[in-house]
This record gives C-alpha cells, sequence and structure tokens, in this order.
C-alpha cells in the first residue's frame, strides 16, 4: 500500500539534491558522485512508498536508466556531455515515471539549449577565447524540477484541500 507522506518527503529528498547539483554545477562544473549516489539509491525506497511492483513497474524503471545510461555514456565518449551530468540523468531516471521521462528529456534539451545560447553569447561579450564549458546539470535539474512539479503539485493541492493529507479541508 502506498505511503502517500513518506513518497512526499522523498520527493522534497529528490527537489532539494536536484537544487544542490545544479548549484554545484554552476559553482564547480562539477555534480559530485556522492550527491548522484543518493539520488540512485533513494529511488527504491520512493518504488516502495509509491507501491510499484516489481513487475513491470520497477523493472521499466531500471530498463530507462540502463538505456539512459548507454545513450548518455556515448555522448560522453564523444565529449558532449560531463560524467556528473551521464549520472545524475541516469539516476532521475530511476525516479521519473516512463510517461514523463521522454517529456523530461525534451525539457532538458530546449533548456540546455537556452542556456547554451545565453552563456555563448556572455563568453563572446567578455572576450573569452577558451572553450565554453556548459553547466548542463542545471537543464536537467530544472527539467527534473519541472517534470516533479508538473506531477505531483497539482495532485498535492488537490489532496489538502480535501483534508486528505494533514489539511482541514478549508
Amino acid at each position: 500500500m502506498p505511503n502517500v507522506e513518506f513518497q512526499y518527503v522523498l520527493l522534497g529528498a529528490l527537489a532539494i539534491a536536484l537544487v544542490v547539483a545544479a548549484f554545484t554545477d554552476i559553482r564547480r562544473r562539477q555534480i559530485d558522485n556522492w550527491l548522484n549516489a543518493a539520488i540512485a539509491l533513494g529511488a527504491p525506497l520512493y518504488w516502495w512508498a509509491s507501491g510499484l511492483s516489481l513487475w513491470p513497474d520497477v523493472a521499466w524503471q531500471l530498463g530507462i536508466a540502463v538505456v539512459t545510461f548507454a545513450v548518455c555514456a556515448g555522448l560522453f565518449a564523444l565529449r558532449a556531455m560531463g560524467g556528473g551530468d551521464v549520472k545524475l540523468l541516469s539516476a532521475l531516471a530511476l525516479w521519473i515515471a516512463p510517461s514523463w521521462f521522454l517529456k523530461l528529456v525534451i525539457m532538458m534539451a530546449l533548456l540546455g539549449g537556452v542556456l547554451t545560447v545565453v552563456l555563448a553569447v556572455w563568453h563572446s561579450m567578455r572576450g573569452r577565447r577558451e572553450r565554453l564549458a556548459i553547466p548542463y546539470g542545471v537543464a536537467i535539474s530544472t527539467a527534473g524540477l519541472w517534470a516533479l512539479a508538473s506531477q505531483f503539485l497539482p495532485a498535492a493541492q488537490t489532496a489538502v484541500a480535501s483534508g486528505a493529507v494533514g489539511g482541514t479541508g478549508f
């Protein structure tokens, strides 16, 4: 049986981890392994709290994460993506429902494109000649937060308004 309160605590922890990933990527152009590991290791708790079945629900989550890692590892080998970004997106794939993960990737690509253009213009205006480093963890984290908010905030608002989750029914 799903444990809604614990599920939302875990989703809140994931949201905080995504914000930390974005800020560390902006500041150091690096997403720490401990943070990616914590995101990945939190997923089984989330599956349990959500009441996902091992087959096919968890199998789909694992399959999408493995495919994501394989594709992104190829991009890493081509030097088109950083290692922390590969791990972050793969860990995030463990959390996001398969029906939402493609939307997340599309949003990430759009945000990453905007981020790249903005940073390229800023880089050019400052007269810099060295290679531009894009903190793509910002796009991944923002898309992840968008997917979480799109999936869960309307449901949370409805649950609180009806008094189902710690509310008084207003």
